[in-house]
């Protein structure tokens, strides 16, 4: 996930109708990809992706985002303009997951087939469809990850948890509470930041997926604990922000950083020893494989299926490290780089 060129449901509306020509609009479905905004790299990458397969299955891609990370208003507005414009399909990533759900229950109703990209609505089934990474996996796999490298010293490890929101988006939740879950640590309430009682935590802070967010969470917290030699992120701007925290007071070398995403700067930060691991996820495929299932829904009326002993299709998550741990399978930064977020 990720995350400001952002205009009003109606000039976003505006925008998306320039990308198709009056003559075809009408004989093609309307398929609409809302993100959470529209400069952060992630989801510049997901549009591509739905824009590709779109000219592939024929189809007219209107899209929007959110003015900024959160913005549900936004979102909310570009809902009501796809349904009166009647699309087949919208895919969405939700800013606020369990406020959208009665615009989202509105545009259901009216026969829309609504997907989830990336972040799962609270509840998971108030969408037709969800197609995500794994994010608690993604977590996991940090998490194993540090607990590996840092070896007897996860025992006495002083971790900050720099997090997306105080909202508890599940995207944020996922990926928080698999990291601990990897790194040994009781989560008690996994659907829950912030209730575990591991004294090695030293706090969670929020950072609105930003690079200037992960600098000011990380100084917040280090303000708290001076020790701080592990930092979870939610995603890779939060995690350079961070680092340059801790570059500031002369702790970079010191500190071990873990995040999620696999964006071709994330992985670069990888490869300069910036991050030491990442778990990489897939938006273009999210994107592509949801305007295919709409697609196919427009067809046929079928909709598109979990994969097997999920709640959601899984687009999968891979480990990205160049300093590979015992038992946990692992990708390079050469060879991430060569297929960051495709």
């Amino acid at each position: 996930m990720k995350m400001l060129f952002t205009a009003t449901a109606a000039s976003a509306l505006a925008l998306g109708m320039l990308a198709s020509s009056p003559a075809t609009a009408q004989s093609k479905p309307i398929v609409g990809l809302i993100t959470k905004t529209n400069t952060n790299p992630f989801f510049v990458k997901m549009r591509e992706g739905a824009e590709a397969e779109a000219k592939k299955a024929g189809v007219e891609l209107r899209t929007f985002a959110g003015k900024f990370d959160g913005d549900n208003q936004a979102q909310v507005e570009a809902i009501e303009s796809l349904v009166s414009a009647g699309a087949k399909g919208i895919l969405i990533t939700a800013s606020d997951t369990a406020a959208i759900v009665p615009a989202i229950k509105k545009a259901r109703d009216k026969g829309v087939l609504v997907i989830a990209l990336d972040t799962p609505l609270q509840p998971i089934d108030a969408a037709d469809a969800t197609f995500a990474t794994d994010n608690f996996k993604a977590g996991e796999l940090i998490g194993q990850w540090a607990k590996a490298t840092m070896g007897d010293k996860a025992k006495d490890g002083k971790i900050a948890l720099l997090d997306l929101s105080k909202n508890q988006v599940s995207v944020d939740v996922l990926r928080d509470q698999g990291f601990l879950k990897g790194f040994g640590v009781d989560i008690a309430d996994p659907k829950k930041i912030g209730d575990e009682k591991d004294s090695r935590i030293v706090g969670n802070d929020v950072t609105a997926g930003s690079e200037e967010g992960g600098r000011k969470a990380m100084e917040n917290l280090l303000q708290k604990n001076p020790g701080v030699n592990l930092v979870y992120t939610i995603n890779e701007p939060a995690a350079a922000g961070a680092y340059q925290a801790l570059k500031a007071v002369g702790k970079e070398k010191n500190v071990l950083i873990v995040s999620v995403d696999g964006g071709c700067p994330g992985v670069k930060n990888v490869k300069a020893s910036v991050i030491g691991a990442t778990s990489m996820q897939f938006p273009l495929l999210m994107a592509s494989k949801g305007i295919e299932a709409v697609a196919e829904f427009a067809k046929s009326g079928k909709k598109p299926a979990n994969t097997p002993g999920l709640d959601f299709f899984n687009t999968g998550v891979e480990l990205i490290t160049d300093k590979p741990a015992a038992g946990l399978p692992s990708t390079t930064s050469e060879d991430g780089l060569k297929k960051c977020w495709g």
